[in-house]
């Protein structure tokens, strides 16, 4: 295929969440997609940590677990697979240590939120510690998949077929997803409370998959936006493309 089979429309968006509708596309590259985008766009994430102090009631690993899960901003033009950066935090209780108090080496990389809790400090306890974030891919670790939602189904079309009868009970028919109107137009179906007897009362609908097109429901946890996740993934799967071609052609 080329470029200009592809059409790409954004339903919904912001910086981490987006619904995108592609048209062109087979079932198994919309899979491929959606893969790539879980498994080969990588991400800092904290891997190792050097403890000085630690008097909370929380183990040394529980806490380590967690700052694992903290997600990090991860500029990838200016690093490559591999590379380390270093965190350091220092808290000291009565206080709640956040994500927010985790101070960088490299002011890229920081924590995408900084309100996620890591341990409760009571009088006199101290958490400090050292680590090191690596940037890694998802299919090495779950901690390093940006897509912390990434699902896609067939864009459905519905067409109105006419009135239903006078004594016809009027019934739910729920949908889910983002539906193409009779009218061309590209709908949620959150919009009407995804039943389709709200938005069209009293009408007879028949609903069927649009061939080739897919709508992609897409969040990512602050690492990066919804559209370099999404143009990172393509380039992972053009990557792998020209690299089969090549050793094809030896």
């Amino acid at each position: 295929m080329t470029e200009a089979d592809f059409d790409v429309e954004y339903v919904e968006r912001d910086d981490r969440s987006a619904r995108v509708l592609i048209r062109g596309l087979t079932p198994a590259f919309a899979n491929g997609i959606r893969r790539a985008m879980i498994a080969d766009v990588p991400t800092f994430s904290i891997d190792t940590v050097r403890f000085v102090e630690n008097s909370s009631v929380m183990f040394d690993e529980m806490i380590g677990l967690r700052l694992g899960l903290v997600p990090l901003t991860t500029p990838l033009d200016e690093f490559e697979i591999g590379d380390a950066v270093t965190l350091a935090l220092d808290v000291e209780g009565p206080a709640t240590a956040y994500s927010g108090d985790i101070e960088s080496a490299e002011p890229l990389i920081e924590p995408a939120d900084e309100n996620v809790p890591i341990v409760e400090l009571k009088e006199g306890q101290r958490l400090e510690f050292e680590a090191d974030a690596v940037l890694e891919a998802g299919k090495e670790h779950a901690k390093h998949q940006g897509g912390v939602s990434v699902g896609y189904r067939h864009l459905q079309r519905v067409t109105v077929e006419g009135d239903r009868g006078e004594f016809d009970e009027e019934e739910p028919r729920v949908l889910r997803g983002v539906i193409e109107t009779p009218e061309g137009e590209v709908v949620p179906t959150d919009e009407f409370g995804n039943d389709l007897s709200e938005r069209y009362p009293g009408k007879e609908v028949r609903v069927e998959d649009v061939p080739g097109a897919f709508v992609f429901h897409i969040e990512t946890d602050g690492s990066f936006t919804v559209e370099e996740l999404l143009l990172r993934a393509i380039d992972s799967l053009e990557e792998r493309a020209d690299e089969l071609r090549t050793k094809v052609a030896v």
